[in-house]
């Protein structure tokens, strides 16, 4: 595997011509650019949308104007019930994604027992493709691991699909 950054992983958003699928299998991220947004989330009790709207712009904007050309984007993530403050934060700030054109679904843990998934969450791109994201126990970024090992990603894309079939899409799950 190769060891990418996170630039280098962020030019395989713009240059897919398929599907981005996205696997998330951990209840807690300590990504720090979204810091100050969760713990306004924690103290308010809820996603302030318009004061998060500059941040989320290029974001939802990469959505909106991948789908708009025929792209599409995927998102499975899979939950340990009850959610944590984390996951109820990422709920809450979903709709605003969908919105934009991601697909989003959600799985409680306790469902995904029986599939064989991958240590770390990662990217699929345009089926050819893996960026995995390892992370520290904390949840912080550790590394990125870039493969086209064609048996590693037809795990991957075997395991996102199989979870995709189960989960729940964002519109009908609530956390609890």
């Amino acid at each position: 595997m190769e060891l990418i950054s996170g630039e280098q992983r962020d030019t395989f958003f713009t240059t897919f011509t398929h599907q981005a699928l996205h696997l998330e299998m951990r209840d807690v991220y300590a990504v720090t650019d979204e810091a100050a947004r969760f713990k306004g989330f924690l103290e308010k009790g809820y996603r302030d949308h318009d004061a998060e709207v500059e941040q989320r712009r290029p974001w939802l904007t990469l959505i909106q104007t991948s789908t708009a050309a025929g792209k599409v984007f995927r998102r499975a993530r899979i939950v340990s019930e009850p959610v944590t403050d984390y996951i109820r934060y990422e709920w809450a700030g979903t709709a605003v994604n969908v919105d934009a054109g991601e697909d989003v679904r959600w799985l409680p843990r306790r469902l995904a027992s029986g599939i064989a998934l991958p240590g770390n969450d990662f990217w699929l791109f345009d089926d050819s493709t893996v960026i995995f994201t390892v992370f520290t126990g904390e949840g912080q970024v550790f590394q990125r691991q870039l493969t086209a090992n064609l048996v590693i990603v037809e795990l991957c894309k075997s395991a996102f699909e199989t979870v995709w079939a189960r989960a729940i899409p964002h519109r009908d799950y609530t956390p609890s």
